[in-house]
Order: structure tokens, then C-alpha cells, then sequence
């Protein structure tokens, strides 16, 4: 059965309290460094305005406020009320930004807007992949990029049957622990759905972009689709 946004939504909510301690355990805290590397090809702007979507706790909202600094300004957008809780209380005074709930598929924003946007784990759990990047490009300003990090969907059937192995026996035992089995265990199914890199640029084309690059990473398991307007 198809997971609707209101079956993500609740699943979000529910994995909060624990989503931050979950993310370092299962990439040993790499997760830190594949979002600093989403920030630098975002390449926000310092005293620029910038946007994370879908951002959760809000740790790529909070690395854009330091790049854009206190001259700037930072939107954070999630549709969990229990995420955004959580980013609201880790959230510095003099860190510049703004917690807001809303859709991905309907940003709650002007067009031409941000000088730069992020995405952490959240094209793969949009409902409308093709209506979310063209979201992403309307409120983007001509000549910004978005930078979207997520598993990648790797081609080669070797790195598939690792990664594979790799959610069966790392990360669904370690989130059972922790008593969210089932809401890991969804991770495969949903990447089985995920456009490849590939198919991601090309969708990011059709979506408006000029110029796309996706990067794979962390030995192809990750990736990040860099897109200009």
C-alpha cells in the first residue's frame, strides 16, 4: 500500500524526539558532513534569504544561518508540527530564522524569492516529485540553486543489493531499538520509488532548471542534486 502525505506526516511527527540521535547512529554522523557539503553547492549568499525545506529539527536551516550570517535571513518549512518544535527550541536568538509550517508542494512563498534553498530527505517523501522542484523553482531567484540531499538510488545491482543490506541489518535493527521499526523499515520501499540521479536531473529540467548536476556520495548511497535557476 502507497503511503499518503497525511501516513508521512504522522510518521515524522511520531520519529522526532529521537530522529537527530537515530540520524548519528546510522551514519556514524556522517549525515553532518553530507549537509555541510549540500550547503557549499547551495552556495548561499552571505545577508542573503534563504529557504530548507522540509527541514525537520532544522540542522540545514541552522548551517545556512551561519553562511548567510546575521545580516540575513533563513526560512525553515516543514509540515511536522512535532519537527518543528524541536527545531524551534534548538534555535539560537541571534541565529536568524524562521519557522514555518507548510507544504512543499504549495511553499507558502512569492516566486523569485530565495537566494538559495536546501532539502534534506524530502523529495523522496513529496507525494508529487515533479510538482515539488517546480516549487522549489518558482520561489528560487534567476541564478540561485537548490541543493537536495537524499539516499541515492544506485544502478549498479552490486551497490544496490550493499545498500539493501545496509537498511536490512544496520539501520531497521538499530531503529528497533529504539522502537520505530516500522517507521525505518519504510526507508527501502520508498528508494525503490526514488528517481535515480539520472532521472532526477532530467526531472529537474523538465521542472525549469538550466543547469543540474547530481553528485553521488558516501560510496553511492547518498546523493545531491544540484540545480540552478
Amino acid at each position: 500500500m502507497t503511503a499518503t502525505a497525511h501516513d508521512v506526516q504522522v510518521l515524522f511527527d511520531r520519529i522526532a524526539p529521537i530522529y537527530d540521535q537515530l540520524n548519528d547512529w546510522l551514519s556514524l554522523g556522517l549525515h553532518r558532513v553530507w549537509k555541510q557539503m549540500a550547503v557549499k553547492w547551495c552556495q548561499p549568499p552571505s545577508g542573503g534569504v534563504c529557504l530548507d525545506v522540509c527541514c525537520g529539527s532544522g540542522d540545514l536551516a541552522r548551517l545556512l544561518a551561519k553562511a548567510v550570517g546575521t545580516d540575513g535571513q533563513v526560512y525553515g518549512l516543514d509540515f511536522s508540527t512535532e519537527q518543528l518544535a524541536i527545531a524551534q527550541q534548538r534555535t539560537l536568538a541571534s541565529q536568524p530564522i524562521t519557522w514555518v509550517e507548510g507544504d512543499a508542494l504549495a511553499l507558502p512563498f512569492a516566486a523569485n524569492h530565495f537566494d538559495g534553498i536546501t532539502m534534506g530527505y524530502g523529495l523522496r517523501n513529496v507525494m508529487d516529485i515533479p510538482t515539488s522542484l517546480r516549487e522549489l523553482y518558482r520561489v528560487l531567484k534567476p541564478g540561485a540553486r537548490v541543493a537536495i540531499l537524499d539516499f541515492n538510488r544506485p544502478v549498479d545491482l552490486t551497490q544496490q543489493a550493499f545498500q539493501r543490506w545496509y537498511l536490512d541489518h544496520l539501520v531497521v535493527p538499530i531503529a528497533s531499538q529504539f522502537g520505530v521499526r516500522e517507521e525505518y523499515a519504510y526507508i527501502f520501499p520508498s528508494l525503490e520509488r526514488f528517481p535515480t540521479g539520472p532521472e532526477q536531473v532530467a526531472l529537474a529540467r523538465q521542472a525549469g532548471f538550466s543547469e543540474v548536476v547530481h553528485y553521488a556520495i558516501a560510496h553511492n548511497l547518498m546523493g545531491v542534486l544540484v540545480a540552478t535557476k
